[in-house]
């Protein structure tokens, strides 16, 4: 970069150069698992099923989506990051309401079961075989969600390009530029409508400055709430005014302090509706924000292999579980990288 500026290229000249180095770099794939299985499941029949029965549909849904995303999206590396707590202690702790209507029991040493279809449980265990036979890794914390698992892999890079691939809009807050770009893959749509969203993106939907719209779109979601989170908001404070108020002060910490004050740049009214929720205000940091520094472990290497990691256990697990035409397009995804 030395070199550059002294051959007479300005510095903001050099800077798209390094971006546009770094954006032609292959990216690194995190993928939200769970996030990707369930609409696998509500989006294809449960009458796939395998010889015995089993309903394989988000199996097979599952595997298609890592076909394409591998074809699509030409990562080199890729990691599924999985749920080792889906609702953390540390979240509940600080907000009780934190996912509590998606409870369904609880088990004789405290932990709280998620609800889940009864048909989409048994898969789980298959996808993640297969994934294992394949080569490809997966990712997990103890005592941490999936979105810690991808907040600090994201966080943590430093070579590549991220693609948070996820049905999530959560995740939006891991848009950045530096020191590598990272972007989200939205696929509430399904893969075929996927969105590529990045922080100029995500300001100009939200309505929040690009230059920190990662920080601004979380700091937004904590005063708009999330009721499918279990997260109330700030009575009053909807989507829009939430990003005004953000983008006005510049982060949730400004704003709470300037209602704190009284500051006469805030209406009355909104003052008041923000020192009402001051207790929800303080502790919802610690339940949106997803970890930087989980302690994430990693299966195996998450460069994608050219080839499967165990070519009998692929074919007896795709024979088992009637996955035939799913595996074969994710093995010739895995070939097509060499092409």
């Amino acid at each position: 970069m030395n070199s550059l500026a002294k051959n007479g290229f300005s510095t903001s000249a050099i800077t798209r150069a390094w971006h546009a180095v770094l954006v032609t770099t292959a990216p690194v794939a995190l993928l939200d698992a769970a996030s990707l299985y369930f609409r696998s499941f509500f989006a294809l029949p449960d009458s796939m099923t395998a010889p015995d029965g089993t309903p394989v549909n988000a199996v097979r849904g599952f595997t298609d989506t890592v076909a394409r995303i591998i074809v699509d999206r030409r990562p080199s590396r890729l990691v599924a990051c999985l749920d080792a707590d889906w609702r953390p202690q540390f979240r509940v702790d600080a907000l009780p309401s934190y996912k509590a209507h998606r409870v369904a029991e609880a088990t004789p040493q405290g932990a709280d079961v998620e609800e889940v279809p009864d048909t989409l449980t048994p898969q789980v265990p298959i996808i993640l075989d297969l994934l294992e036979a394949v080569g490809l890794a997966t990712g997990e914390a103890t005592g941490f969600e999936a979105d810690d698992v991808i907040g600090t892999l994201t966080a943590t890079e430093e070579t590549d390009p991220v693609e948070v691939i996820t049905g999530d809009r959560d995740l939006f807050q891991l848009v950045r530029t530096e020191p590598t770009p990272a972007s989200v893959i939205y696929v509430g749509k399904g893969w075929a409508k996927a969105e590529v969203l990045g922080p100029a993106e995500i300001g100009a939907r939200y309505g929040v400055p690009a230059e920190q719209a990662g920080p601004a779109y979380a700091d937004m979601s904590m005063l708009r709430g999330d009721p499918s989170d279990g997260l109330p908001g700030v009575a009053g404070i909807g989507e829009k005014t939430a990003a005004k108020l953000i983008t006005q002060f510049g982060s949730l910490g400004a704003l709470v302090e300037a209602a704190r004050r009284e500051s006469p740049d805030l209406p009355v009214k909104t003052r008041t509706r923000l020192n009402e929720a001051a207790d929800y205000l303080a502790v919802a940091p610690t339940v949106v924000r997803v970890a930087p520094d989980a302690p994430v472990v990693l299966s195996r290497d998450d460069r994608i292999p050219a080839e499967p990691a165990d070519p009998d256990r692929v074919a007896e697990l795709a024979q088992r579980w009637n996955l035939g035409n799913s595996v074969k397009r994710l093995l010739d995804a895995l070939e097509s990288r060499e092409a």
